[in-house]
């Protein structure tokens, strides 16, 4: 979905749920990401490692919204 909120502009119930949706998933993601990280990093002080794996997770995060876009975008253009 991938979808820039405006202020001011009004959402459907459907476009809202979408977006709470996947905001959830992406949550769920960098939590478990962040669980295993830690597990990774215990009794371990390396800060380089953990800006290293936020860097890659936010790529990650912006390679899926890009892909879903550019899918979303393909999907349209059929249709047309």
């Amino acid at each position: 979905m991938a979808k820039s909120l405006r202020d001011g502009a009004s959402y459907g119930q459907r476009d809202v749920l979408d977006l709470l949706n996947e905001f959830s998933s992406f949550k769920d993601r960098v939590s478990k990401k962040f669980k295993d990280l830690s597990k990774e990093l215990e009794g371990k002080a390396n800060e380089h490692e953990l800006w290293v794996t936020l860097y890659l997770i936010s790529t990650d995060y912006a390679d899926e919204t890009v892909a879903k876009k550019l899918k979303q975008e393909a999907l349209i253009q059929k249709i047309s």
